[in-house]
């Protein structure tokens, strides 16, 4: 008897917005689909790169003020980690402040575990309580956190991966999620030079470039799709009105191809639109959090002003301006 070729189970949530962002007037898959566990790897190998400055730079800045973070944020609270991915910077905090518990939030269920896994034998006397979720959504966290203080963490300057109308939503979606009285450290991406920013997203070695193209291929294994990846090349830009960089997947030919059942067609010079990296002035980010409930108590940048992070608290709602 032949062999029965099991699929993955589809996510409808990716199906639907597959086949709505291939038909739409801008083709556009938003970047959350990047993170399948090839995704996610591929990802970890970027935050090495030379070019991709935002990880060591942050990374860097953690270290340096870890004692601040330590006299500021005391012990004993949750630490909840939004998008935590393999967790590679949250060693640094966690050994800063001591915290009563650790909750990694992230939608690869299978990177996120083996990365729990990881860091509880770095850290044997904490606990560690791995959710997947999407925490574009309110999330309720596990039980045994219920009681404690929060701290948001949330670096990497992924909250430039949205709009600013998607990126405050989300920034009060964390602020439900976490509570009243709740902090957050979140990291955010400065703007600097056109070609520091361009090189960091279209890196010399090409792993960039598989990490967008790795879409295409999830697309194909998990919705029944026979797209030729090899008729994509990844395109990044910077998009000066917009302070943002943009990468994109753009047909080198004409081509068709189906998607669970579905038949779409790209002109050569097209693209799919698949992921905005924006860039924050000094207000910028403050005037970001602020629309979405959140005060800043401090922000630490680098030298070069190249990287930010920021402390910020959940304000009470208020009833006047």
């Amino acid at each position: 008897m032949d062999a029965i070729a099991i699929r993955p189970r589809v996510d409808p949530a990716f199906r639907n917005d597959v086949l709505a962002g291939l038909a739409a007037p801008v083709p556009a898959v938003p970047a959350r689909w990047f993170y399948d566990h090839r995704g996610s790897e591929l990802f970890e190998a970027i935050t090495e790169l030379p070019e991709y400055y935002p990880t060591r730079t942050e990374a860097d800045l953690l270290r340096r003020h870890s004692h601040e973070f330590a006299r500021l944020l005391g012990r004993g609270e949750a630490v909840v980690e939004f998008g935590s991915g393999s967790s590679t910077k949250t060693p640094i905090l966690l050994s800063a402040i001591r915290p009563g518990a650790y909750v990694p939030i992230d939608i690869s269920g299978d990177f996120l575990r083996e990365s729990a896994d990881a860091l509880q034998a770095q850290f044997p006397g904490l606990p560690i309580h791995p959710v997947e979720a999407d925490f574009m959504r309110p999330i309720t966290l596990p039980a045994e956190v219920t009681w404690m203080q929060k701290l948001g963490f949330f670096p990497g300057s992924t909250i430039g991966n949205l709009v600013a109308r998607t990126a405050v939503d989300l920034l009060r979606v964390m602020k439900e999620t976490l509570g009243e009285g709740a902090r957050l450290l979140i990291g955010m991406d400065r703007i600097k030079d056109v070609n520091v920013l361009l090189n960091a997203y279209d890196d010399a070695a090409g792993v960039t470039a598989a990490f967008n193209l790795n879409l295409l291929h999830r697309i194909n294994a998990e919705l029944v799709g026979d797209i030729p990846v090899d008729a994509f090349r990844h395109r990044a830009i910077w998009n000066d009105p917009l302070s943002r960089i943009e990468m994109h997947l753009e047909a080198v030919r004409d081509v068709s191809f189906t998607v669970s059942g579905e038949r779409f067609s790209f002109r050569e010079g097209a693209t799919i639109h698949t992921e905005n990296s924006h860039k924050y002035g000094h207000r910028d980010s403050r005037i970001l959090l602020r629309a979405a409930g959140w005060g800043v108590v401090q922000e630490w940048t680098d030298e070069k002003e190249w990287f930010s992070i920021l402390l910020a608290e959940a304000e009470p709602p208020r009833f006047a301006p």
